[in-house]
C-alpha cells in the first residue's frame, strides 16, 4: 500500500519544522500536520544558546540572523533592589554563548518556511482527531481541516510535535500528572519605552516579587522596541487581586522596584493572556510507531525559558533514530532517546523545583557563595542541561541543598 509519507509530523513548530527539514535531508518523505495558520502568537520568546547547536545542525543560522532578531548573551535577577547577571560567554561548557529573543509567531514561521523551502509540505489548519497505530509499519491519524472535510493519511512513523495541544497523549491515554504543583501566567506583548541607561536589552530580566517569593516575572525586550512581559504565580494567587487581567498584570509590575522604574512609560497594547496548570507530563515518551517531541512529552516550567531548548534537542536525538528504523535498523528508544532526554529535563526540574522552593533563588543573589560555580550554573541556565562534565549536573538536588545552606535567605 502506498503511504502519503515516509514521516508525518504533527505541529509546525520549532521542533517539526527543525525535525522535518533534517529527515527531508536524508532523503525523507516528510508531511507535517499543522492545526493553526502561521504566524501564529505563541510564549516562550527567550532562547538558550544551547539551541544555536541544533539550529546550525539543521542548517538554520542564515535564516534565523536573517530575520533580525533581539541578540541575547545572558540573563539578569531583580529582587528587592538587587541586580546579578550572568554573561552567557562565562559558562562552564565549551559551545554557542550568544543566541536571540524571538517573536516566536515569526520565529516559528521563519523555520516553517525553511523547511517548506527544501521541499517539506506543511498542511496548515489540519486538526488531528484520531490516531491509529495497530499495524506495524503503517501509522494512520486522522484530520479535520478548516472546511470540515476529514481525511486519512498514512506512514511509517509519526513525530507529534504538537506542544501544548499534546495530539497523542490525549488520544492514546499518556497523560499524567507533573510533578510540578500547578502555576498560572498572565502575559502580554508591550510597547515598551524603556529609556532607563543602565538597562540591558542583550538579556532577559527575570524579577522576583519583593513580597511573594513564588511570583515572578519576566521581560524579553525584541529588536522593535516590544517587550514580551509576564508574571507568573500559583494558581490561588489571583483571588486576593481585583480588576481586570490588564490591571492585575500592570498593578504587579508596579510592585516590582526594578520594572516599576522600567516601565513607568510602557504601554500595555495587546490583550492579556492567561494560562494556567501548563506544567504536565507523559506515561512514555515513544511507543510502536510513534515519538513524543518537546512540550508534547513534557512541560516543566517557563522561568529557565527551556522549552525550546528541550524541543530541539529532543528533534536533534529522534532525526537519527527515526532514520534508523526506516532504514530497518534495530532502535533502543528507551535508552537513546527517552533516557538521554529526560536526564537533562530532570536537571532542569531540579533548578526549578529549587527555584520555587527559594533555595536557588538564594544562590543567584548571594555573589560569595556563589563565586566557584558561577560558570557552571551559568551553562546550566544557558540551556546546556546535557553536560555531564559540569558538576552541577550531576546530583543536583544534593549540591544546590549545600550550597544554599550557606546562603543568608532573600
Amino acid at each position: 500500500m502506498k503511504m502519503d509519507a515516509d514521516v508525518l509530523i504533527i505541529g509546525a513548530g520549532s521542533a517539526g519544522s527543525v525535525a522535518a527539514r533534517m529527515l527531508h535531508k536524508l532523503g525523507y518523505h516528510v508531511v507535517i500536520l499543522e492545526k493553526e495558520l502561521f504566524p501564529r502568537f505563541s510564549i516562550g520568546e527567550s532562547l538558550l544558546p544551547q539551541c544555536m547547536e541544533f539550529l546550525e545542525d539543521a542548517d538554520l543560522l542564515n535564516q534565523v540572523a536573517a530575520e533580525n532578531f533581539q541578540f541575547k548573551n545572558g540573563a539578569a535577577f531583580s529582587h528587592a533592589g538587587k541586580l546579578t547577571e550572568f554573561d552567557f560567554s562565562e559558562k562552564f561548557t565549551p559551545g554557542w554563548g550568544t543566541t536571540y529573543q524571538v517573536p516566536r509567531g515569526r520565529f516559528d514561521q521563519t523555520l516553517a518556511e525553511a523547511a517548506e523551502d527544501c521541499g517539506v509540505t506543511i498542511h496548515y489548519q489540519h486538526s488531528i482527531v484520531a490516531a491509529d497505530f495497530d499495524t506495524p509499519g503503517q501509522a494512520r491519524l486522522t484530520s479535520i481541516d478548516a472546511n470540515g472535510l476529514q481525511r486519512d493519511w498514512t506512514a511509517s512513523w509519526v513525530m507529534d510535535a504538537s506542544g501544548f495541544g499534546r495530539v497523542l497523549p490525549r488520544l492514546l491515554g499518556l497523560e499524567t500528572p507533573s510533578s510540578l504543583p500547578p502555576r498560572q501566567a498572565l502575559f502580554t506583548h508591550i510597547e515598551d519605552r524603556i529609556t532607563a541607561p543602565d538597562y540591558d536589552r542583550n538579556k532577559i530580566l527575570i524579577a522576583i516579587h519583593p513580597k511573594f517569593h513564588e511570583v515572578w516575572y519576566w521581560l524579553i525586550p525584541f529588536s522593535n522596541g516590544r517587550s514580551s512581559f509576564g508574571v507568573v504565580m500559583p494558581m490561588d494567587f489571583l483571588e486576593t487581586r481585583s480588576g481586570s487581567p490588564l490591571e492585575i498584570l500592570q498593578e504587579l509590575a508596579m510592585e516590582e522596584p526594578r520594572l516599576a522604574e522600567l516601565l513607568k512609560e510602557c504601554r500595555f497594547d495587546t490583550p492579556v493572556n492567561r494560562i494556567g496548570g501548563y506544567s504536565a507530563d507523559v506515561k512514555n515518551l515513544h511507543g510502536d510507531g510513534f515519538v513524543l517531541l518537546g512540550n508534547a512529552g513534557e512541560f516543566l516550567d517557563p522561568v529557565f525559558s527551556s522549552g525550546v531548548t528541550i524541543a530541539l534537542k529532543s528533534a536533534s536525538l529522534a532525526v537519527p533514530l527515526v532514520d534508523r528504523h526506516l532504514r530497518g535498523l534495530p532502535v533502543d528508544w528507551q535508552a537513546d532517546y527517552e533516557q538521554v532526554l529526560r536526564s537533562g529535563i530532570n536537571v532542569f526540574r531540579a533548578y526549578v523545583d529549587a527555584w520555587y522552593d527559594e533555595r536557588f533563588q538564594r544562590i543567584i543573589f548571594e555573589q560569595r557563595s556563589l563565586a566557584n560555580i558561577k560558570s557552571m550554573i551559568c551553562s546550566i541556565l544557558a540551556g546546556f542541561a546535557w553536560d555531564e562534565t559540569n558538576p552541577m549536573t550531576q546530583r543536583c538536588s544534593k549540591k544546590i541543598d549545600a550550597i544554599a545552606d550557606s546562603c543568608p535567605p532573600l
